[in-house]
C-alpha cells in the first residue's frame, strides 16, 4: 500500500466515509462527517500511521485531502 492509499484509508475510517468519496478536493466541512471532533480523530490517526506529530499550525491548516498530503510532505512523507 502506498502512502496515498494509506492516507485515503485514514480519511475513510476517521470520517466514516467510503474510499470512493475521497477525492483531492475533499474539504473540511464539505461533508457533515468532517466536523471538529472528526478532525481531531483524523489528525491523531495521521500522526499514528505516519509517525508524525503535526504542529498546531498544520492541524489548523489541514483543510482538505490535498492539503493533508502537502503537510505530510513537510514531515518527509512521500506521495
Amino acid at each position: 500500500m502506498n502512502n496515498e492509499d494509506k492516507l485515503k484509508e485514514i480519511f475513510s475510517s476517521s470520517l466514516g466515509i467510503k474510499l470512493d468519496d475521497i477525492k483531492e478536493n475533499l474539504k473540511y466541512h464539505s461533508i457533515p462527517q468532517w466536523d471538529s471532533i472528526a478532525h481531531m480523530t483524523l489528525v491523531a490517526a495521521i500522526d499514528d500511521a505516519f509517525g508524525t506529530m503535526l504542529d498546531t499550525d498544520d492541524v489548523i491548516n489541514l483543510s482538505s485531502f490535498d492539503k493533508a498530503k502537502e503537510i505530510l510532505k513537510k514531515y518527509g512523507v512521500d506521495f
